[in-house]
C-alpha cells in the first residue's frame, strides 16, 4: 500500500480517467492513463493520510482508554467520597 491506498486504487482511478478522454485521443490513452496514476499517487501522497486498518487501531485503542478514564474516574470519586467522612 502507498499512503494507505491499494496501488488497485491509483491503477482503477486512471483507468477511469483515460475513458472518459475524446475518441481521438486514443492512442495516448495508455501515456495518459500513466500520467493520471502518477498525478493521483503524488497529490494523495501530500494529504496526511492514514490506512483503515490504522484508523480502526487507533479507534480501538481511543475507546480502551476511555473505558479506563471512566474507571479511573469512578475510583477518584469513591476515594473522595471515603476522605470526606
Amino acid at each position: 500500500m502507498t499512503n494507505g491506498f491499494d496501488p488497485r486504487f491509483f491503477d482503477e482511478m486512471a483507468k477511469r480517467l483515460a475513458d472518459v478522454m475524446p475518441p481521438q485521443m486514443t492512442a495516448l490513452k495508455d501515456g495518459i492513463e500513466a500520467n493520471f496514476r502518477s498525478v493521483l499517487q503524488a497529490g494523495l501522497a501530500k494529504l496526511d493520510l492514514v490506512s483503515r486498518q490504522e484508523f480502526d487501531v487507533q479507534a480501538a485503542v481511543l475507546a480502551r482508554t476511555r473505558e479506563k478514564l471512566g474507571a479511573l474516574d469512578a475510583r477518584l470519586a469513591d476515594l473522595e467520597k471515603e476522605l470526606g467522612r
